[in-house]
């Protein structure tokens, strides 16, 4: 019988990737490229729908220095198509798109709300 003081070590937990799953602290730290196959940045982290458990949107870091003056991009997730030969996410956009795109910057909080979802759909022309 299992306690509530039992931890994830004594249980076999899927850590890395199968054929079509891959954990998240796997996909946080990828790099992106942009659709000219350049590096454009790197996934940061993953938002969920609370309800559905449906991936919603990525968060993309990109710009700054060292860490400093970094923006943050949220990116619906059906726009990320991982590219084995490039090791990353591939998404359809140049630098100069991503830079007009939707965004927060590394010192700002980023609370979700119904009006920045749209904004997001209205700016990549998808549906979240």
């Amino acid at each position: 019988m299992r306690t509530t003081q039992d931890t994830s070590s004594d249980r076999d937990l899927p850590r890395d990737e199968t054929a079509n799953l891959i954990a998240s602290d796997k996909v946080e730290g990828t790099p992106a490229f942009g659709i000219d196959g350049k590096k454009i940045g790197r996934i940061e982290n993953l938002m969920i729908h609370k309800i559905t458990g449906q991936v919603a949107y990525a968060v993309l870091s990109f710009g700054g220095f060292l860490g400093v003056g970094t923006d943050h991009y949220p990116l619906p997730w059906s726009m990320l198509k991982y590219d084995e030969s490039l090791g990353g996410y591939l998404v359809n956009l140049t630098k100069d798109q991503l830079k007009n795109a939707p965004k927060f910057h590394e010192d700002e909080d980023f609370d979700w709300n119904r009006d920045q979802g749209r904004q997001i759909e209205a700016y990549y022309m998808v549906m979240m």
